[in-house]
């Protein structure tokens, strides 16, 4: 079992639109084609609790950050099982970073941006749009 912690006041705002949270966040993993069909999710006073098992370690890890990068979200306590299972590397956005940026810092070259932008796709949509709190998966 494994603590994720994430910038709360940062992310999709999914709340507060008819949907309990839990719905809206499954809801919002759906529409990322992200897949939680094994996987038991709740929702209480900031904190997602994930359990189950998911189909890869790419895949626990987009899950996670789908619903840790939400309006809300103050952590994600998981108890995801894979086949496999490596230690995820996760950074969080600080005001002024590029994935460039970030690619210098953990591969020593910026020009590895894109498999940082790729790593976190669907999540992100344009490796030009990130925002500081937001939490992205850096890839071996």
């Amino acid at each position: 079992m494994s603590l994720f912690n994430f910038v709360k006041d940062a992310g999709s705002k999914l709340f507060g639109r008819g949907k309990s949270e839990t719905e809206a966040l499954k809801e919002h993993t759906d529409q990322l084609g992200l897949d939680t069909s094994g996987l038991e999710l709740d929702y209480a006073d900031g904190q997602v609790r994930a359990s189950g098992r998911a189909a890869s370690q790419e895949e626990k890890e987009k899950i996670l950050l789908a619903m840790g990068n939400v309006h809300g979200v103050e952590s994600v306590d998981e108890s995801i099982e894979v086949d496999e299972p490596t230690e995820p590397v996760f950074y969080t956005v600080k005001s002024g970073d590029t994935l460039g940026a970030i690619a210098q810092r953990h591969y020593g070259k910026a020009s590895q941006y894109m498999k940082i932008f790729e790593a976190n796709k669907p999540m992100l949509e344009n490796p030009d749009r990130i925002y500081p709190g937001q939490v992205l998966r850096i890839p071996d």
